[in-house]
């Protein structure tokens, strides 16, 4: 059991990074004290300069659930940003930042319930329901999962490659990408922004009583939470969480 932590900040060093496209890198950072997290939770971030000033931004775990001492970050870069820049071309393996959390319960997947998984992300949203994907994995769970994926270009996918791999496991596992600005020739996927029609399609069915994690920008999650409402979708089963222009988790 994962034990509730205290919110004292902890000292996280970086230990690998990937680059997931031209702006996301994923940072292993291993954190001293770290308690666990549930998939779907985040953490705060905390940077300091040498003349005390002191930045804060949250950011999503993608690793899966679990009390391993060794997380992940998937974090895009802002380039008028005070602490993504940093992370993604300034950090170092060795490099400590201090980290707080794991914070937040309302947006987060238990695995051993059975209803169906529907998730929907815009862009780095896709974020924390990677941690959900990649928990179910990790258990071996087969309750039926469907992830709408909404990216502006192939080139800005995250994780493309392993969500693939986890789509041709054959495990109750279903994957749909949608670009808004353009398909490169050959794309089998959907070519518009995500709306009512969509959703009609590709979305598990309201008779599943599936639960439902929508991550992305706030009118992206606004709109895809009304929508899903007005096609018949229990309001108490649809879980939201939404960032701003700057990147920053609301």
């Amino acid at each position: 059991m994962i034990r509730v932590p205290h919110q004292d900040w902890l000292v996280a060093t970086a230990s690998a990074f990937r680059d997931e496209t031209e702006t996301v890198r994923t940072i292993a950072f291993d954190v001293q004290g770290w308690t666990g997290h549930r998939a779907g939770q985040h953490v705060d971030i905390r940077l300091t300069a040498d003349d005390g000033y002191q930045a804060e931004r949250s950011y999503s775990i993608a690793s899966p659930a679990g009390t391993a001492t060794q997380i992940e970050l998937t974090v895009e870069r802002i380039n008028n940003g005070e602490v993504s820049p940093f992370l993604t071309q300034n950090l170092e393996v060795g490099d400590k930042i201090e980290l707080r959390g794991p914070i937040g319960g309302y947006f987060a997947w238990q695995a051993q319930n059975p209803s169906p998984l529907l998730l929907i992300a815009g862009g780095s949203g896709v974020v924390p329901l990677m941690s959900m994907l990649r928990t179910r994995c990790k258990l071996g769970r087969t309750v039926a999962a469907r992830l709408l994926y909404s990216s502006r270009t192939v080139e800005s996918i995250i994780y493309r490659e392993e969500l693939d791999s986890l789509a041709a496991n054959r495990d109750g596992f279903s994957l749909t990408h949608t670009l808004t600005r353009g398909a490169p020739v050959g794309w089998h996927g959907e070519t518009r922004r995500v709306d009512r029609s969509m959703l009609a399609v590709h979305a598990l069915p309201a008779a599943q009583e599936p639960q439902i994690f929508v991550c992305g920008p706030s009118s992206f999650v606004e709109t895809v939470a009304d929508q899903l409402v007005a096609l018949g979708y229990r309001e108490s089963t649809i879980k939201t969480e939404r960032f701003g222009p700057t990147g920053e988790k609301k």
